[in-house]
């Protein structure tokens, strides 16, 4: 199975990753990697715990010269790339200025970072970062720094050298290389027409256009049977605390891990990309990309799936995959031009689209009609809503 994902990493760059075909030469070497910098990362950690105790500083600078010194003292740490090494100082200087950041700001302890932890052998999974100077790419096969080839699933060409790659191994030991690349713009044909876009939880998108409606998919709810299956296997055959999980346990957490990776590839392929337009009207929305193809400027609500996570639709929220499409239609709409306006949604089930009106309480969710008491229009709530989008965007409903 291939996977091509396409995300962003950070301003003006975008990240494209493949699946790998890794023998066992390679997984072997790979891990021995990982090692070095798994406790490369711990050594750092220690020496940040000991800098604040004696109240030094710890920048990436002295890290770098810890490093140094290290590697000029171990035999086994200078067998390693310095690539992926020098990665993980940068990672962790990072890492770290960042919760000092948000600890000099005073925020609450639930929005701060925190300070980096101690890796652990077999909780943590494998990530390897090199730089342009640390990898290339001949004969469609990833040449890594140490020595160290595997074959890349290339489903898609990239659209420009990578200046980065990051070489990783999932919770159910599939191996991925995610490359960053400058971000293209292809503008598309201009289309005159705009689009609303309000998100919920029984459709998870509404807009105001009906061929671009997005019904909840539901890829949750049709794996729980199996995945409640395989969290009593787990429950049964728990550890106790201090001894290794038998074979048994091991076995249902990875078919555990299994199931919640295909769910959410499930979520992420419906977000993106849909399924064949002939198998039901579900697909009907299609790809993010025909959404985008089809209009010259998005208003989408901004809105953060966080809100409904402490309420009782937490679960339902979750499965409609919100902040999935959500993201795919901001990309989509930046890699092909578009103007996507992120619309507040506050009182955005109040407002009358047409007049402007907001009525005097919210309206229950059993309410599935907007009526204006003051024009007397009447629609669905959510197309509304979608509509409502629109006339804060500054853009004219149609």
């Amino acid at each position: 199975m291939t996977t091509a994902a396409q995300e962003t990493a950070g301003v003006g760059h975008a990240r494209y990753t493949f699946r790998l075909r890794v023998s066992s030469t390679a997984t072997g070497a790979l891990e021995a990697e990982w090692a070095r910098c798994r406790w490369l990362w711990n050594e750092c950690c220690a020496r940040s715990k000991r800098a604040h105790a004696e109240n030094e500083k710890c920048g990436p600078a002295r890290l770098d010269k810890m490093l140094t010194e290290a590697r000029a003292r171990m035999g086994w740490l200078r067998e390693g790339s310095s690539v992926p090494q020098q990665q993980v100082i940068r990672d962790f200087a990072k890492s770290r200025a960042k919760a000092l950041k948000d600890i000099k700001a005073a925020l609450p302890m639930r929005q701060r970072a925190g300070m980096p932890k101690y890796k652990k052998k077999h909780q943590d999974d494998l990530s390897l970062n090199y730089t342009q100077r640390g990898f290339r790419l001949k004969d469609g096969r990833l040449h890594l720094a140490g020595g160290i080839a595997v074959t890349v699933v290339w489903s898609r060409a990239l659209p420009k050298p990578p200046s980065s790659v990051r070489v990783y191994r999932d919770s159910v030991g599939a191996w991925y290389a995610s490359f960053v690349v400058p971000n293209m713009t292809e503008t598309l044909p201009g289309t005159g027409r705009v689009i609303g876009i309000d998100w919920g939880v029984k459709e998870t998108a509404t807009t105001t256009s009906n061929d671009h409606d997005l019904a909840h998919p539901q890829h949750g709810k049709n794996a729980a049977q199996r995945l409640a299956h395989y969290q009593r296997m787990m429950s049964r055959r728990k550890p106790t605390r201090g001894h290794a999980g038998s074979k048994g346990y091991r076995e249902a957490k990875r078919q555990t891990a299994k199931l919640h990776k295909k769910v959410a590839r499930q979520r992420q392929d419906t977000a993106r990309m849909g399924s064949p337009p002939a198998r039901t009207k579900l697909r009907a929305w299609g790809r993010a990309k025909k959404v985008v193809r089809d209009h010259d400027a998005l208003a989408v609500e901004d809105f953060r799936p966080k809100v409904l996570a402490k309420s009782t639709m937490a679960k339902k929220a979750a499965d409609a995959a919100i902040g999935a499409t959500k993201a795919a239609l901001v990309e989509m709409g930046r890699k092909h031009g578009r103007r996507v306006h992120l619309v507040h949604p506050a009182h955005t089930t109040m407002d009358c689209a047409d007049c402007g009106a907001r009525t005097k309480h919210a309206l229950p969710l059993s309410e599935r009609t907007y009526t204006c008491t003051t024009c007397g229009v009447s629609r669905p709530r959510d197309k509304n809503s979608a509509r409502v989008m629109l006339v804060r965007a500054g853009l004219c409903p149609g």
